[in-house]
């Protein structure tokens, strides 16, 4: 039977909804969406860079607590209010996974709160030597 182990990040909304940061399956690692919020002032930026920044320092926490990095990230999710904020995202993006090349989605929705302008969502999946 494969591990399966829930990491939490701290965020109010894991505790509130009832969901985990991310979910270790055996070699796969499933993080769940991950919006811009410090976690630990559970504060939030205007900016949807300075966001989008955020996300990916909250996904690699989760993804180092599950024994990975960006560099195991097989599938990425973008999701954003609005079209226009992803373009300006795209260099910071492009740190974490230009060399990667994930398979990747964006999407178009509303965000449960009105200040988050982007939300991550990664599969990865764990190397045999781990």
């Amino acid at each position: 039977m494969s591990e399966r182990r829930a990491i939490l990040s701290g965020s109010t909304f894991e505790e509130q909804i009832g969901y985990a940061r991310a979910v270790v399956d055996g070699d796969r690692v499933h993080v769940s969406g991950t919006t811009g919020f410090d976690y630990a002032t559970m504060t939030i930026s205007d900016d949807v860079v300075e966001q989008a920044e955020q996300c990916l320092r909250n996904v690699g926490a989760a993804l180092a607590e599950a024994g990975c990095t960006f560099a195991d990230v097989v599938r990425v999710r973008y999701i954003l209010p609005d079209r226009d904020d992803f373009e300006p995202c795209w260099p910071t993006l492009r740190r974490y996974f230009a060399e990667v090349r994930p398979a990747a989605t964006m999407l178009m929705c509303g965000l449960s709160d009105p200040r988050m302008k982007i939300e991550i969502e990664v599969d990865a999946r764990r190397s045999a030597t781990m």
